[in-house]
């Protein structure tokens, strides 16, 4: 460890975005670092603070990582920035970490994370699996990645008397709401470029950005307040709309329980099968097929409704109750208050309800410590009153209580705090936490250059609806006279549920589609997906070797002629008329 910066590094505010990448430059050439920091033999421990010159920066260390595992030989650099102490009293830093592999293919990832962060995730660029990468992470591939805990430590000794509750205790502090939300984001991406500028010698020839689940709400944040920092950006499952799809969790837990006090029992795994493939039943051969697969999405929410699940006068199988009938259209029509209105969204019926990790998150989990309650019952009610609720509400963070507190939830009087400013939160959890222009998006700026931004999304997510992904994407490509195809594209996977899991063919190279469509203008008009072998719920049915088209929304994978387990007997068709 060498040296460390003394004043607080500023690019993480509005509108320091373009100002931060001066000061980089700035610094780096003041400190006359033109030429390459690495050195031959411990060019890892040649980037320093001090060689760096950027104030508030500290490098923590750095270590050389030897190839194995599938990945390459490559420097592992760790660093802090912009330490300061909340107003809860709290130490904070933006904690990150930077790998740099000895073959480098020129370009640079910034990996945004997932859930409340708060932990720095290895700088891979995906998940282990690499699925999204088609089977190869970004690191393995040559990028160099950066990885974040976007400015708190979920595992803060001080919060640790809160329980499941302590990894959203940040939300007592503002700036640390915001760092959560946009500016850690906007610090770390000038400083990311400076490190791999010093390592190598010179700039990045491309640079990406790269999330699922909150860590593709980091990256449609970005198109909307620093589309200037990429050229690429890969946006997995979006929580674009975080604070609201929130709110769906306090639903979900009152409409369950009216099928049973004890919302665990709700929906039984046998019930779950039960719909999964009573929709599959329905909807399956919509694409031209049986197959397994609701491909045809926007057809199928014709013709499948819930209360074709109701048993009969008598009948006491291969159906299900009013109560959990009635449970189940409530969830999936979407909060509302009093008045009516929308408070999040409604979902789509897919195959793939009640599979993957669609329990895990809505009705009974695995996990002992939570007293195997759902996620939307831990750390969904714990953010919904840290985070996203203003001013914040502290919580008890024992997994009974945490279940009342969303069970008393009030959507008229509650539901308006995602909105709410109160001083010293200058910020409402919509503002720091959704993309600016999120209920009308144009993207102007992302326009003006020739940056790409490739969206996918599980048709089975039980934390945000591809529905609402949808009209997202509709409303930009409205708002730009249908061009939007030429800068965005989505692509819905059937029967996926949360960023992996479900009956789905969940292993597909989106990131090279997405390099080809940045590097060389070559859109992705479909991805082929295929297997993960690692996915228990796959049918034995299936072809381990089955693949199948992605299509760009709104059009499908059809089935046309041949093979029915090859994704080349297959077309991306356009939906039938309304």
């Amino acid at each position: 460890m060498v040296g460390k910066g003394v004043s607080r590094l500023d690019f993480g505010m509005t509108g320091r975005g373009i100002l931060g990448l001066g000061v980089v430059s700035l610094a780096l050439a003041c400190a006359g670092y033109s030429q390459s920091l690495r050195a031959e033999e411990d060019g890892c421990s040649k980037v320093t603070t001090d060689a760096l010159g950027l104030p508030g920066l500290t490098l923590l260390g750095s270590r050389l990582q030897e190839a194995g595992e599938g990945l390459p030989r490559h420097c592992i650099l760790t660093g802090k920035v912009n330490e300061r102490v909340g107003v809860d009293g709290h130490a904070y830093a933006i904690q990150f970490e930077i790998r740099l592999p000895e073959s480098w293919n020129g370009r640079f990832l910034h990996q945004v994370n997932g859930g409340n962060d708060g932990v720095v995730v290895p700088a891979l660029g995906d998940k282990a699996d690499g699925l999204v990468g088609g089977g190869v992470t970004p690191l393995a591939r040559g990028f160099a990645v950066l990885s974040s805990d976007s400015g708190h430590s979920g595992a803060d000794p001080a919060n640790k008397p809160l329980g499941l509750a302590s990894g959203a205790a940040f939300g007592l502090d503002p700036e640390a709401r915001r760092d959560y939300g946009y500016a850690a984001d906007m610090t770390l991406a000038p400083i990311a470029k400076a490190i791999i500028t010093g390592f190598y010698g010179r700039k990045p020839d491309f640079s990406y950005i790269a999330g699922c689940s909150n860590g593709g709400r980091h990256t449609m944040v970005a198109a909307d307040r620093m589309p200037e920092a990429y050229d690429g950006f890969l946006v997995g499952n979006p929580g674009f709309n975080l604070p609201r799809a929130a709110i769906q969790h306090a639903w979900d837990l009152q409409a369950l329980s009216k099928a049973d006090p004890d919302t665990r029992k709700s929906i039984t795994r046998d019930d779950a099968r039960l719909i999964s493939s009573k929709i599959i039943a329905a909807c399956d051969a919509l694409d031209g097929v049986t197959d397994g697969l609701t491909s045809n999405l926007r057809a199928c929410q014709t013709r499948f409704g819930f209360d074709s699940l109701r048993c009969t006068a008598g009948a006491t199988e291969g159906c299900l109750p009013d109560t959990k009938v009635d449970a189940l259209k409530t969830s999936f029509a979407g909060p509302k208050n009093s008045k009516g209105d929308a408070l999040y969204s409604d979902w789509p019926v897919d195959g793939g309800i009640g599979t993957g990790n669609w329990r895990t998150w809505k009705v009974e989990s695995p996990i002992p410590s939570w007293n195997n309650y759902p996620i939307i019952a831990t750390m969904g009610a714990a953010s919904l009153n840290y985070i996203f609720s203003t001013p914040p509400v502290a919580v008890d963070g024992s997994s009974d209580k945490l279940v009342n507190v969303l069970m008393d939830y009030d959507f008229d009087k509650d539901a308006p705090k995602i909105y709410a400013r109160q001083a010293p939160f200058a910020e409402s959890a919509m503002d720091f936490m959704a993309p600016p222009s999120v209920d009308d998006p144009r993207l102007p700026a992302f326009q003006s250059g020739s940056r790409k931004m490739l969206i996918y999304h599980g048709q089975s997510d039980p934390v945000f609806s591809i529905n609402d992904t949808i009209r997202w994407y509709e409303k930009l490509n409205s708002n730009v006279a249908g061009g939007a195809h030429g800068f965005a594209r989505l692509f819905a996977i059937p029967g996926a549920t949360h960023c992996g899991g479900g009956i789905a063919l969940e292993k597909f190279d989106a990131l090279g589609a997405l390099m080809e469509w940045v590097e060389a203008g070559k859109a992705p008009d479909q991805i082929t997906a295929s297997v993960n072998k690692a996915n228990k719920e796959i049918p034995a049915s299936w072809s381990p070797d089955r693949t199948r088209p992605l299509c760009p929304w709104p059009t499908y994978a059809k089935y046309v002629s041949g093979d029915v387990e090859a994704a080349s007997s297959f077309t991306c068709a356009a939906p039938d008329p309304d």
